[in-house]
């Protein structure tokens, strides 16, 4: 398809097409966005650094945990540096509190852009249903007028401005829900790992001991 055809169905969907345009494109970059995010923080090498941290930690060795934390710049090596900064100012354990914390510190940078996407998801079907709706609108205002409506193309514009806009949104929101959906599954992996993390140097706060 053509460039100028291309632009002909733009502007045979109606003005409706325009605000599809700006969540499209909002789109392609959140998910480029959050794709190099998750690249970087789970790549091959993820998995030997957090298992060299928590290997450590379990020994009790935290200088050589403290020293592989702080080589990891991504999301596991902060939370583990913060860990092991509290630990080794204490007496070599960290509350259960400290670490929900510092894990809920985080949270923002792991789920960015996740309600953006979800909204994007949401709003683009229902805006194309709108131009639908205003489409219909169109070409019965068109049947119904005092005039004989002697041009069949003039009818076709409504349609046309159903067809586009309904088809053009479902597209938006199907580009933008199998990539939010492949980065929530990242969410919930990344969360559990963190867990792990906290679980290798982690005691139970005086509120959750049992009492004797």
């Amino acid at each position: 398809m053509s460039f100028d055809a291309m632009i002909s169905l733009f502007k045979a969907g109606g003005w409706v097409m325009y605000p599809l345009a700006v969540l499209s494109v909002a789109s392609v970059a959140l998910t480029f966005e959050r794709a190099l995010f998750w690249i970087r923080n789970h790549g091959a090498s993820t998995p030997r650094t957090i298992e060299r941290i928590t290997r450590e930690m379990r020994r009790g060795d935290l200088s050589a945990a403290a020293a592989a934390a702080n080589r990891d710049r991504r999301v596991y090596g902060r939370f583990a540096a913060a860990l092991l900064d509290e630990a080794r100012s204490g007496n070599g354990h960290v509350d259960e509190s400290f670490a929900l914390q510092q894990a809920e510190a985080l949270r923002p940078m792991i789920e960015r852009w996740a309600t953006t996407q979800a909204t994007i998801i949401t709003a683009a079907p229902m805006l194309g249903i709108l131009g639908t709706v205003t489409g219909i609108i169109r070409s019965f205002h068109l049947l119904s007028a005092d005039q004989i409506v002697t041009d069949p193309a003039s009818i076709a514009g409504g349609i046309a401005e159903a067809l586009f806009t309904t088809a053009f949104g479902l597209i938006v929101a199907l580009v933008t829900l199998f990539p939010h959906a492949l980065f929530r599954a990242h969410t919930e992996r990344c969360f559990a790992r963190l867990e792990l993390i906290a679980a290798s140097i982690t005691r139970p706060t005086a509120t959750d001991q049992p009492e004797p």
